[in-house]
């Protein structure tokens, strides 16, 4: 007997009938535990009776969907998507087929054979995808900055936070400075003492930590 897939809800109903079938549920409780009705209850259990688990599985598991359009009709119309569509979004791109074609597909199908044609990518995916950044040429160009809370002396001391400028054409540290945390003025003072020994960079680079960030919309009218 080769082997039958099923899933979660299968397999509790599977277990459902073997009780019913031994005896030991009622059909009411049966019908109950599956979420269906008396009558659906017995058609099942006739068909566990007579095919075992494998007549439980849906027999449809890994079949085409009855409603599936052919592949001669997906391939014309990413076809015509790619040669005259290929910038629109999948809503559009089905409206321009429907009305220049005469090639009604739904939105949402054609989104998914967009996609995986490679024609279109969601605008979430196109977040996460992020361009290669290309490292600087000369030393000096771009200092990358970042701090590392750690337990840097083990138990010989208080956790702490290691400041690091590094810079980015060499990969050479160029400022290391432990502080109690990371913080605006323990970066001023790193800073102070980069360009005492290095001079004026043309560019520093940071995350997006807040103490590089402004919150209090009115603070440069303050300073103004």
């Amino acid at each position: 007997m080769g082997m039958v897939v099923m899933s979660k809800r299968e397999l509790n109903r599977l277990d459902v009938l073997a009780r019913l079938d031994s005896d030991r549920l009622t059909a009411r409780a049966a019908a109950e535990l599956m979420a269906i009705t008396p009558r659906q209850t017995y058609r099942l259990l006739r068909r566990y009776r007579d095919g075992g688990a494998s007549a439980v599985a849906n027999q449809r598991r890994g079949r085409p969907s009855n409603n599936r359009l052919p592949d001669v009709v997906r391939d014309h119309a990413i076809a015509l998507v790619r040669e005259r569509y290929a910038d629109f979004g999948p809503t559009f791109a089905a409206e321009k087929l429907a009305e220049c074609h005469d090639l009604k597909v739904s939105r949402e199908t054609l989104r998914s054979w967009m996609r995986q044609a490679g024609i279109w990518i969601s605008r979430a995916e196109r977040k996460r995808i992020q361009q290669p950044r290309h490292r600087r040429e000369h030393i000096g160009e771009l200092v990358q900055i970042d701090g590392s809370e750690h337990r840097w002396f083990e138990d010989r001391a208080a956790a702490c936070t290691l400041l690091v400028f590094v810079d980015d054409a060499t990969s050479r540290l160029m400022e290391l400075r432990f502080v109690p945390s990371e913080s605006t003025f323990a970066y001023f003072e790193a800073l102070k003492a980069y360009l005492c020994r290095h001079g004026k960079p043309v560019a520093f680079y940071s995350d997006k930590h807040s103490i590089f960030r402004v919150s209090n919309e009115n603070a440069v009218r303050a300073m103004e």
